[in-house]
């Protein structure tokens, strides 16, 4: 069982940035696309970013498209989030997700539906 944890989460003014990291443990993080999510009103879960398993192509949700950049370190078992002009709506618990197959892309990762493992979360709050 892949485990996934989150760090860097914290409490940060608007307009600020922070920048969040997932390891993963096992062999296989670097044939899978990986992705980001938060809970938001009326979701569990919602997509924020997914990145493609060799780096090359990334999705954002629009709402944090052009503020926040996905990327990994396939070699460091590494998945990482910068998040920057943060927004008092940015406030969520932010989970690291690996979909449930190596066949799911990058660019389907974006429902919860598809996510196999969880990180457990790391916390993101935004003061106005």
């Amino acid at each position: 069982q892949v485990q996934l944890v989150e760090s860097g989460g914290g409490l940060v003014q608007a307009g600020g940035s922070l920048s969040l990291s997932c390891a993963s443990s096992g062999r296989t993080f670097s044939t899978y696309s990986m992705g980001w999510f938060r809970p938001s009103p009326g979701h569990d879960r919602e997509f924020v970013a997914a990145i493609s398993s060799t780096r090359s192509t990334t999705y954002y949700a629009e709402s944090v498209k052009g503020r926040f950049t996905s990327s990994r370190d396939n070699a460091k078992n590494m998945l990482y989030l910068q998040m920057s002009s943060l927004s008092p709506e940015d406030t969520a618990l932010y989970y690291c997700a690996k979909p449930r197959t190596p066949l799911i892309s990058a660019q389907s990762l974006n429902t919860a539906s598809r996510v196999g493992s969880w990180g457990q979360g790391t916390q993101v709050t935004v003061s106005s």
